[in-house]
């Protein structure tokens, strides 16, 4: 089959490689149908994800239909058009129990890897680094699917890829990022990153009761989208004092949550951005984390700093003594996805939420490699792109 691996910092490729095969009772294999790439596969593409091994096949957000069952999968059928949630949960350990499937004690085969560097091990994902288990991906023709008895999703009749395909990730991902600033009518929620996980988390905000959203980037593409599709007030942060800007707009309280929808390469202005990148080049810090200091910052007292955005190691000049002093809680996480992808299926169906609208680019999986170059310099106005197998 044909699939896109890694093969180094900027160097993906769309090679052939052996076909997936059942390993397990509990597996399937699916024809992929659509397939996306998602921001935080731009982290593996310039390098930042440590465990990456040539010839590991990318990509975690992707849907098709099934084509092989292992025995024990009673719940599916051939045939199926199916979403598959990217964080891989058994379905039976203490953690799948309490619906926090993005922690499955069961799915990382690498697990003692992960303890090391983050002291307890998440779950597996595919296409995601040998970190998190090593799993092939679904940029792929076909992919093996484990614990597709607990995973994938039935899509009903009459719901074209496009209207689902997010539900494997950055739907339920922001939306779990809104759900975690505990919103009550009134509330004013700030949303780093207009990127496609912003903006769900902005509709989901005024899904959830939000009365004011104010998204922060400074492409005008993304801007745009926010205010148009959205419905967010906006911000660009290269033309405007971030934290002066939300004082005026809150009338000098802050925002009751803020959510860093950018993570661990957010882009740094002035003297603050030119430390992160060098600190970073030297290898001394893993992350680039102005958009989480502003967001500790800009909070006000006693409010929700929600973290969506992906952050792999270590960080540097965080404001802990604000954080601490002003009584702010921190709540962050992968998305358990399994737990909202029914609900927000529901409210796709009702019509309450659109995921289609925030696709700019459609293309063949064979063009995968400039896709990702596009996505990640932000050319052609690109916000997300689907790749068709």
């Amino acid at each position: 089959m044909r699939a896109l691996c890694w093969h180094g910092a900027k160097d993906v490729r769309v090679d052939n490689v052996p076909d997936p095969k059942l390993l397990n009772p509990r597996d399937a294999i699916l024809k992929i149908t659509s397939t996306a790439i998602c921001g935080s596969d731009l982290h593996l593409y310039d390098g930042y994800i440590p465990t990456m091994e040539k010839g590991d096949i990318l990509g975690h957000e992707f849907m098709g239909e099934v084509v092989e069952l292992g025995s024990a999968v009673t719940n599916l059928k051939v045939g199926d058009r199916v979403v598959v949630p990217f964080p891989i949960a058994c379905g039976q350990c203490f953690f799948c129990e309490e619906q926090q499937h993005s922690l499955c004690e069961n799915s990382n085969p690498n697990a003692p890897m992960a303890e090391k560097m983050w002291g307890h091990s998440p779950a597996g994902i595919f296409g995601y680094s040998h970190l998190t288990g090593g799993y092939a991906g679904g940029q792929a023709e076909y992919v093996r699917v484990p614990y597709a008895d607990v995973g994938p999703i039935r899509v009903p009749d009459g719901l074209d890829d496009e209207k689902v395909l997010f539900l494997s990730d950055i739907l339920p991902t922001g939306y779990m990022a809104a759900e975690n600033c505990d919103i009550k009518p009134g509330h004013v929620v700030a949303v780093w990153g207009c990127g496609p996980v912003g903006q769900f988390a902005i509709q989901s905000a005024y899904l959830l009761g939000a009365e004011r959203v104010i998204a922060i980037d400074r492409f005008p593409e993304r801007l745009r989208m926010a205010r148009e599709l959205s419905r967010a007030e906006t911000i660009n942060y290269e033309e405007v004092d971030v934290l002066d800007a939300l004082k005026t707009i809150t009338g000098g309280r802050g925002p009751d949550a803020c959510i860093d929808a950018v993570g661990m390469e957010a882009h740094g202005v002035g003297l603050v951005g030119a430390y992160d990148r060098v600190k970073q080049a030297m290898m001394l810090e893993t992350e680039r984390p102005n958009a989480l200091r502003e967001a500790l910052m800009a909070c006000r007292n006693g409010g929700v700093v929600s973290i969506p955005g992906v952050y792999g190691g270590f960080l540097d000049k965080m404001p802990i003594g604000s954080f601490m002093n002003r009584s702010l809680t921190l709540k962050t996480g992968q998305t358990h996805v399994q737990r909202y992808l029914k609900p927000l299926l529901d409210r796709v169906q009702k019509g309450e939420i659109d995921p289609s609208v925030i696709i700019t680019h459609r293309m063949p999986l064979e063009q995968a490699p400039e896709a990702y170059k596009m996505f990640r310099d932000k050319q052609d106005q690109c916000v997300k792109v689907v790749l068709k197998p």
